[in-house]
């Protein structure tokens, strides 16, 4: 055999592996098997938190769309939106020509753009179990190597917001107010777990679902020692019913987050350690408990 004829041979050994070897598939969490001949370049993103995952996954360069909600790190907002997660603009996103369009599961959506020959993978995160599995996945896809060692650093982080709180605040009653529906962040949802992680305890059981619309009298009768809300959802708490006379009204132990920081604490992605901080810091200063801990209350 000659040389020549050996090259070609190794050549074309080579081309005929490449699609096997570049080839992936990942299942969403519909059970959908989406096939790909390599890693997707272009990429739109429906859910704030896909987007912040890529991004923290070091791929921001593959985003060319992003709904309207997204605007975490900064250089997203320079990005076309396509509208709402569950309201998206189909003949923008078909404009972009993406290679695939992360989505919610609850978007509706994905059959319209199916249809269309794009493809879609449907993620949705609501436990901190889910934050890491969507990584992961994400990671698939974008073949990133070190998505596990990304989301080591992000638990590392929440249990370190943990190990800073005084003693003096641990089982602090904590009622986490999402929007004024009055919607509650739960035990059993991701802003519920953090909770559960720094020590403290939610007055919302998992029973009643990870965001119930409670009856305002019902946060009355369960009277927390602090309250946690955006300043989007503060106006007009005063004015419920019986809400002076709680104790963490009388008291002022009322953490009230800037829109920044409550896109942080309400999104389940790779900020959550961030949103850790923020709860811990509100503890350490807001608690009852904090200024027995030498805090400030």
């Amino acid at each position: 055999m000659t040389t020549h004829f050996r090259w070609l041979l190794m050549g074309l050994f080579a081309l005929l592996a490449w699609p096997a070897q570049a080839a992936l598939q990942v299942t969403d969490d519909h059970g959908v098997a989406v096939h790909f001949e390599r890693s997707p370049q272009r990429i739109v993103s429906l859910l704030p938190s896909l987007a912040e995952t890529v991004c923290e996954l070091g791929q921001c360069q593959r985003l060319v769309g992003v709904d309207r909600y997204t605007n975490w790190p900064a250089a997203v907002k320079a990005l076309p939106q396509v509208g709402g997660g569950l309201d998206p603009n189909i003949e923008q996103i078909v404009a972009l020509r993406p290679d695939v369009v992360l989505m919610a599961t609850s978007s509706r959506a994905g059959e319209r753009l199916r249809a269309l020959g794009i493809k879609v993978v449907a993620l949705e995160p609501k436990t901190h179990a889910d934050v890491q599995r969507v990584m992961l996945k994400i990671g698939q896809l974008l073949d990133v190597p070190d998505a596990l060692k990304v989301w080591r650093a992000i638990d590392a982080a929440v249990m370190a917001a943990a190990q800073s709180l005084p003693a003096g605040v641990r089982g602090t009653r904590v009622y986490f107010e999402v929007n004024p529906g009055p919607y509650a962040a739960g035990e059993g949802s991701f802003i519920g777990e953090t909770l559960t992680r720094l020590g403290v305890k939610n007055i919302v059981p998992a029973s009643l679902g990870p965001f119930p619309k409670l009856n305002p009298e019902y946060i009355v009768r369960a009277d927390p020692d602090l309250i946690m809300v955006g300043e989007r959802s503060v106006d007009g708490m005063n004015q419920r019913p019986g809400w002076m006379g709680m104790r963490a009204m009388r008291g002022q132990h009322l953490c009230v987050f800037p829109a920044e920081e409550s896109d942080a604490l309400i999104r389940p992605g790779p900020r959550m350690a961030e949103g850790a901080r923020l709860m811990a810091r509100c503890l350490a200063t807001r608690a009852p408990g904090a200024k027995k801990a030498g805090g400030q209350s």
